[in-house]
C-alpha cells in the first residue's frame, strides 16, 4: 500500500494547568486437501503466499498459514506490527493510540489452539473488574459497570432505582440471548448471507430477533428497556463499537454489552505488544516479515493473483495475495487498476466513525479514573446528527478516556504523569478537507470542559499532549477517510454488506475490521482465520501436495464458557 505517515501531532493549548496488471508466472497444479485446522502441514515445495498489511487479520492469517507450511511474506509499510493498534510516544511514554483492550479472548484461544500455542503465549490478560465508569454532565452521580454481574445490578439500583435495576436484568438476559443466536450463524460464519442466515437462526432464533422489534433501532429498543435517560444514553454507545449511530444501527448491535460482559482483558505492555507477540509466533513459524515495504500494485496472470510489486520496483511472486487494509483502498485503485473490481465500492457517506483524539502523559486530579471512563453531554443525538448529517466536530461530543494505567492494582502515585487516550467521535472526511486547528481546537476546548464539569483535571503542558484528526487516520489508513471501523452499521442489510474472505479476483483475499465479520481487534482476528481458511482452500483447488501431520488444530470452545479467567 502506499506508504503511511505516523499520526499524532505535538498539541497542547487549552490543556496545561487545567498502503496497469503487470504479469507474472504463477504456476497452477492440482493439489487436494483438507483444510486449516486439521493437524496437518505441507511438504515441500511450499505454495507462495504475499500478506499485504500487518494489522491483527494479517498476521492472524500469517501465523495459521505459515504453521501449515505456507511459504508467507507479510509485507507491511509501516515501522513494524499492529495497524490500527498503534503507539505514540509522548513524553518519553508510549501510549495505546488504538484498541486499548482484548474482548472475546476465545477468538484467540482458538486461533493460537490450531498453531499449539495457548494464551500463555501472549503478553499476560488481566481481566478489568470496572468494565467502565461514566459521568454525566450536571450529575454528581457517576455509574460503574462490573465484570460481577450482580455488582452492576447492585449499582444501577443505587443509580436509578430498583425498578430500573430490574429492567437492567431483562435487558442482560435478553442480550445474552442475542449473542447465542448470532454467534454461530453470524460471528463463526465465512460470510452470512440473508436467507442462508434466516435458514440457519431457525424458528427460535427467529423468534429472538423479531423480539426486538422488526427492523428497529438500537435507540428504539432502549427506549423499550429503560425509563432513565442516562441509562439508555450509556448502553446506546455500543453502536459506536461498530462505528455507527445509535439512531441508525440495528437493534442487533445490543449485544455489544454481552460481549464486554463476558470480559474485558488489558494487556501487559499495551496492545501493541499482543500485536508483536503475534507477529513473532508468525515468524517462528517461518514467515517472513517485512518492515517499510509498501506494495504499489497487485499483480495478475490470467485475472489470477500472483503477486505484489513494492514501491521500491521488487516483485513478490506468489499464488496467492491476502489483502489487510481497507478493502476501498483496492476500489480506489490504491493497490493497481487491476483490482480495482475486487469488491464493491462502498459511498464515502457510508463511512464509519473516524475520531479527534489525544494521547497524554500528564497528571489528573479530581475525578477518580477507571481504566475506561465515559464522559456524557447533554443533548445526546446532537452529537451523531452533527457527525453523520452535518459532517462536523460534535458540538455536544461524548469523551471516552481510557487510563492506561488504572485498573491494575493501585494506579500511578497522585500528582504524577498517567498515560491517557482521550477520544471523540467525527466524521471519516479527511480525504477531502482539512481538520485544522480553527475547527479541532473548539472541539478541543469544548471536551475539556465536559470533562471538568464531571470533575476531571488534566495537568498538560504542549510537550505532553499529540493529537489525531481524521485527516491524519486518512493518511495512515489509505481509502478510509479516516474511518476507523469500515463501512458503518447502518440498518439490518449492512450486517450482509461487507465482503468476505474471498474477494471478485480469484486467488486475492482479504482480512480486516472492513471484512465480515467487522470491525474490533477479535472481529478483525476472526476475519484473518477465515481468510487463510478461505486461502488454503483454493490453493488446494490449484495445486497438488503431499501433506504431512503435525501436532495442532482448531478448538472450537462456546464463547460463553470460555470467556472467564
Amino acid at each position: 500500500m502506499p506508504d503511511r505517515v505516523p499520526t499524532g501531532r505535538r498539541h497542547a493549548p487549552r490543556w496545561a494547568g487545567d498502503g496497469s496488471a503487470n504479469r507474472c508466472s504463477c504456476a497452477s497444479r492440482r493439489w487436494p486437501w483438507p483444510g486449516i485446522g486439521r493437524g496437518v502441514t505441507l511438504a515441500r515445495s511450499e505454495p507462495r503466499v504475499v500478506v499485504v498489511g500487518a494489522g491483527i487479520g494479517g498476521l492472524v492469517s500469517a501465523l495459521l498459514l505459515a504453521h501449515q507450511g505456507v511459504a508467507v511474506t507479510l509485507v507491511e509499510s509501516a515501522s513494524g506490527p499492529g495497524g490500527k493498534m498503534h503507539r505514540l510516544r509522548v513524553d518519553g511514554a508510549d501510549v495505546d493510540a488504538g484498541p486499548t483492550v482484548l474482548t472475546m479472548r476465545w477468538v484467540f484461544e482458538e486461533i493460537l489452539a490450531a498453531v499449539g500455542a495457548t494464551l500463555a503465549d501472549l503478553p499476560a490478560l488481566t481481566r478489568l473488574d470496572v468494565l467502565a465508569r461514566h459521568a454525566w454532565r450536571g450529575h454528581a452521580q457517576t455509574l460503574d459497570l462490573y465484570a460481577d454481574a450482580a455488582r452492576s445490578v447492585e449499582a444501577v439500583g443505587d443509580f436509578a432505582g430498583a425498578a430500573e435495576a430490574r429492567r437492567f436484568e431483562a435487558f442482560c438476559r435478553e442480550v445474552r440471548t442475542v449473542y447465542r443466536t448470532l454467534e454461530t450463524p453470524y460471528l463463526r460464519s465465512a460470510r452470512p448471507d440473508f436467507f442462508g442466515m434466516v435458514r440457519s437462526l431457525g424458528p427460535s432464533g427467529l423468534g429472538t430477533l423479531s423480539g426486538l422489534g422488526p427492523f428497529a433501532t438500537l435507540w428504539q429498543t432502549l427506549g423499550r428497556h429503560f425509563r432513565d435517560p442516562r441509562l439508555r444514553q450509556l448502553f446506546a454507545r455500543y453502536a459506536t463499537y461498530c462505528g455507527a449511530s445509535p439512531w441508525q444501527a440495528p437493534a442487533t448491535l445490543e449485544l455489544v454489552a454481552q460481549v464486554e460482559m463476558d470480559g474485558v482483558w488489558t494487556v501487559d505492555g499495551g496492545m501493541h505488544a499482543l500485536a508483536r507477540r503475534m507477529a513473532d509466533l508468525a515468524a517462528a513459524r517461518g514467515a517472513v516479515l517485512r518492515w517499510h515495504s509498501p506494495v504499489q500494485r497487485i499483480l495478475l496472470d490470467g485475472g489470477r493473483a500472483c503477486g505484489v510489486q513494492l514501491a521500491s520496483g521488487e516483485t513478490l511472486a506468489a499464488d496467492a495475495v491476502l489483502f489487510n487494509g481497507d478493502p476501498q483502498a483496492l476500489v480506489q485503485g490504491l493497490l493497481g487498476d487491476a483490482v480495482r473490481r475486487a469488491v464493491p465500492a462502498v459511498p464515502a457517506a457510508q463511512r464509519s466513525l473516524s475520531a479527534v483524539t489525544w494521547a497524554v502523559h500528564a497528571p489528573t486530579s479530581g475525578f477518580e479514573l477507571a481504566h475506561h471512563n465515559v464522559f456524557f453531554d447533554d443533548d445526546y443525538a446532537s452529537e451523531f446528527d452533527d457527525i453523520f448529517r452535518h459532517r462536523r466536530l460534535p458540538r455536544q461530543g461524548t469523551v471516552y478516556v481510557c487510563a492506561q494505567d488504572r485498573g491494575q492494582g493501585a494506579g500511578p502515585d497522585r500528582g504524577a504523569a498517567e498515560r491517557l487516550l482521550c477520544l471523540v467521535n467525527a466524521p471519516a472526511d479527511g480525504d477531502h478537507r482539512s481538520f485544522d486547528d480553527v475547527e479541532v481546537d473548539p472541539c478541543e476546548f469544548r471536551s475539556l470542559g465536559l470533562m471538568r464539569a464531571c470533575g476531571l483535571r488534566i495537568g498538560a503542558t504542549h510537550r505532553q499532549v499529540r493529537r489525531t484528526t481524521p485527516q491524519d487516520f486518512a493518511r495512515r489508513f489509505p481509502a478510509t477517510g479516516g474511518a476507523l471501523y469500515g463501512q458503518a452499521t447502518h440498518g439490518w442489510m449492512t450486517l450482509f454488506r461487507r465482503p468476505g474472505a474471498a474477494s471478485a479476483v480469484p486467488g486475492l483475499f482479504l482480512a480486516g475490521g472492513g471484512v465480515h465479520p467487522g470491525p474490533g481487534v477479535p472481529m478483525a482476528a476472526l476475519s484473518g482465520q477465515r481468510a487463510a481458511s478461505a486461502l488454503m482452500a483454493h490453493l488446494a483447488s490449484t495445486r497438488r501436495w503431499h501433506p504431512v501431520a503435525t501436532s495442532g488444530g482448531t478448538s472450537t470452545p462456546s464463547a460463553t464458557t470460555v470467556a472467564t479467567p
